[in-house]
């Protein structure tokens, strides 16, 4: 259980500190990071950070492709834990 829990925060970490950091690369013009690493993050379990940090930072907020995405994977795995919550609770 603690496993999970330090898994997650990590993850979420790094997914709040990789928006930040391409935030700040569109705007000094340099090496950004590329979409589909936000959205793998996102999968993986960082898809809190990444909404909190769409908000937060003003950042890809308008890419229709990344936007749709990201909520089909917030969606995905919502629908993922009510049914396995649902399991647990019959």
């Amino acid at each position: 259980m603690w496993n999970a829990i330090l898994y997650l925060w990590v993850l979420n970490g790094l997914t709040v500190a990789l928006f930040a950091w391409d935030k700040l690369s569109a705007r000094w013009n340099r090496g950004r990071v590329p979409e589909h690493l936000l959205l793998w993050l996102s999968a993986l379990g960082g898809s809190p950070a990444a909404l909190l940090s769409r908000w937060l930072f003003r950042h890809k907020t308008r890419k229709q492709p990344f936007g749709r995405w990201l909520w089909s994977i917030v969606l995905f795995q919502i629908t993922a834990l009510v049914i396995l919550l649902g399991k647990d609770l019959l």
